[in-house]
């Protein structure tokens, strides 16, 4: 990896990951450089140094407020990224099971940088140097791989909705969106997000041209009729009591579910998340047949057994 060094005083410039600004020392990215103050932050995954500050310790002891400003920037941009890299925090991607051969695939943990851990150590750090490893707390799954193979065997609660099937664009993004929920653990503690869950509404997805509400208005747009997947799942999963993070309601009455019961979405917009509270994992199951969409919420007999008694 080619070595970085930004050298400047007081009232110079430097641009930080593509963000221009007043900095009061040394930011230096690449293989560790061998001066005594330099503090180089440590991706603890890899064990590969991220960034290097080398303070002016003249700096640090005149505008010390100045510096800590400094160093929550650069913080916040290794936690969150920029335009052009990825930062650590992520959300999780929800763990599947495979229709075809019950084993289980893969999404992604929860990552999060404890930014104001990272903020101290940097700090402490400051006129010494040395090596400080960015915190970070890693979220799995809440549920068993045992769990998993069981979550099938119980209906916890269904719902069901209708659609016109001649509508074949709108009918098409229903069936593929019902797909994208289909078999995916909830495990205790999860929190769901559909547009995470279900990704991009495009051609290259197979998404096609039908009706959709934007702004109140009936436009044509590409995904038209996914609501409807949303809002299937919300009242299936609404029956069960668990934490609504965020549920936006169409502008106007949609005929598919009762006044006031819809989850209208947009990729990199609206969202419907909810979060697991129930205590136990659960699995979504989605059927989509002529007309119709049913969408269950299922568990295990011993998860059943141990729901019931916890509402007793």
């Amino acid at each position: 990896m080619k070595n970085i060094v930004f050298k400047l005083s007081l009232t110079f410039l430097i641009c930080l990951s593509g963000i221009v600004m007043n900095i009061n020392w040394v930011v230096y990215a690449g293989t560790i450089e061998k001066k005594g103050n330099a503090t180089h932050i440590i991706d603890p995954r890899t064990n590969e140094v991220i960034t290097t500050i080398i303070p002016q310790p003249y700096h640090i002891e005149l505008e010390f407020l100045d510096f800590r400003k400094q160093v929550q920037f650069i913080v916040k941009r290794i936690a969150n990224g920029s335009a052009t890299k990825s930062g650590f925090n992520q959300t999780m991607i929800l763990d599947r099971i495979d229709p075809r051969t019950g084993k289980i695939i893969k999404g992604r943990p929860k990552i999060t940088l404890s930014e104001e851990d990272l903020i101290e150590k940097i700090l402490e750090h400051s006129f010494t140097g040395g090596k400080v490893n960015v915190p970070i707390k890693i979220t799995e799954s809440g549920y068993t791989v045992e769990e998993a193979k069981t979550l099938n065997e119980v209906m916890l609660s269904s719902y069901t909705t209708y659609f016109n099937p001649t509508r074949q664009g709108r009918s098409k993004n229903i069936e593929l969106s019902a797909a994208s929920i289909n078999n995916v653990i909830v495990g205790s503690g999860d929190i769901f997000s559909f547009n995470d869950t279900v990704g991009p509404r495009d051609v290259a997805s197979g998404y096609q041209e039908a009706p959709e509400f934007l702004q109140g208005k009936i436009v044509i747009g590409i995904g038209g009729g996914i609501c409807q997947t949303s809002s299937t799942l919300f009242n299936a999963i609404d029956k069960l009591g668990v934490d609504i993070i965020e549920r936006h309601r169409h502008t106007r009455d949609i005929g598919y579910v009762p006044k006031g019961r819809d989850a209208t979405v947009s990729f990199g917009g609206l969202d419907f998340i909810f979060q697991n509270t129930l205590g136990i994992p659960v699995l979504i199951k989605t059927y989509y047949g002529r007309g119709s969409i049913t969408i269950q919420i299922k568990t295990s007999k011993e998860n059943e057994f141990i729901l019931r008694n916890l509402e007793d």
